[in-house]
């Protein structure tokens, strides 16, 4: 399972020109579900997100959580994150998960952060999305189990 995190000030999701999920202050996160995940590694990604002590405290150091802050959530499926581009110019996508897999995995990760208390909104699983992030920071993270 790789995950890409933007710590943000607000983000929405969009299909077809209609906001389908929108946050306030928290973290954007982009899953990338891969062959042989399970939910041992959606449970461990769910806390980790919740935990993660990456928003500033009063001294300007990273030391509060989303669960700290009230934070929210943006999750997005994004196979991409899965592709292997070592060889030639075009993305091999084979390591990433098959979709009915990989919807049921991302499906289980955010049920996980709403029994955190996370607000969690989201795309639409496999379709085209256009994502606004207003970054905060930037802090970007990539975390892989």
């Amino acid at each position: 399972m790789k995950l890409v995190i933007q710590r943000c000030f607000q983000a929405r999701v969009e299909v077809e020109g209609k906001v389908v999920g929108k946050i306030a202050r928290g973290l954007t996160v982009f899953v990338g579900v891969e062959n042989g995940d399970d939910e041992t590694q959606v449970e461990k990604m769910a806390r980790k997100i919740a935990a993660l002590r990456i928003f500033d405290n009063d001294e300007g150091r990273f030391d509060r959580s989303l669960l700290d802050i009230d934070g929210q959530v943006l999750a997005i499926s994004n196979f991409t994150l899965c592709g292997d581009a070592k060889k030639g110019a075009r993305p091999n996508f084979s390591g990433a998960a098959k979709p009915d897999a990989a919807h049921a995995l991302f499906s289980h990760f955010v049920t996980l952060l709403r029994a955190q208390n996370v607000v969690v909104a989201s795309g639409i699983f496999g379709v085209d999305m256009k994502v606004w992030v207003e970054n905060d920071g930037p802090v970007t993270m990539i975390l892989e189990t």
